[in-house]
């Protein structure tokens, strides 16, 4: 790798940044001034910037407990991104694993690790992502067991080909469910309630396979995940 690349990996320096850093003889290679942006390093060279040796920033995987108004976007908009909220080394590389719209709260997870990424959203693996609903009308009585057997055969949305998957709807009561679904599709579980005449006022996910929101996250908070987690997918 290009030390000028080095550099710009391994701190907030750009490129562009990192070459002026050199020419100022602010780096060192294995205790010697190096002032070359094009020098390429060996696996086991030292590098340090004002004395502070360097390393390269590696795969990270974020458990975020998303708060209402947060955007799953890398692009800035009206509203905060997921990777603001989180207080890592070059965070603006993390990916959102998936999305969720801004009024949905939650388990979000986000990472720069992209075949990682691919296996928990793939629709191939029918990932079950569980979510719990307010409702803003009762379900309930012969309407709650049809809806439940509406889900459990597919939904029709509105402009989609295809039915979605079939999903497990439990009512905890008249105006609260859990939803378990195997795909992602757009504002998958608002359209499906709509799609029997009702409307989601809250939304909150739960869970993503066998990982579930750690409770000890309040909105807002978040931490990487273990080993163990990370190979749950």
């Amino acid at each position: 790798m290009r030390l000028d690349r080095f550099l710009s990996e391994s701190t907030e320096m750009t490129r562009s940044l990192a070459k002026r850093a050199l020419l100022r003889g602010e780096v060192e290679v294995n205790g010697e001034r190096e002032k070359k942006a094009a020098r390429h390093l060996a696996a086991d060279d030292r590098v340090t910037w004002n004395g502070e040796r360097l390393e390269l920033v590696g795969l990270r995987y974020v458990m975020l407990h998303k708060p209402e108004g947060v955007e799953c976007t890398a692009r800035r908009g009206l509203y905060p991104r997921a990777m603001d909220l989180i207080d890592l080394p070059k965070a603006e590389r993390l990916q959102t694993v998936g999305r969720l719209d801004v009024e949905t709260t939650g388990l979000l997870l986000l990472s720069d690790d992209g075949q990682w990424s691919h296996r928990v959203t793939s629709p191939k693996r029918g990932c079950a992502k569980v979510y719990l609903a307010t409702l803003a009308r009762p379900l309930e009585g012969a309407e709650a067991e049809r809806a439940v057997a509406a889900f459990a055969e597919g939904i029709e949305l509105e402009g989609d080909e295809a039915p979605t998957r079939p999903s497990e709807l439990e009512m905890l009561d008249s105006l609260h469910a859990r939803l378990t679904v195997h795909e992602g599709r757009y504002h998958q579980v608002r359209r499906m309630f709509a799609a029997i005449g009702n409307h989601v006022e809250i939304l909150h996910r739960e869970s993503i396979g066998a990982l579930t929101l750690d409770p000890e996250l309040a909105p807002g908070e978040w931490r990487e995940l273990s080993a163990e987690e990370v190979a749950l997918f």
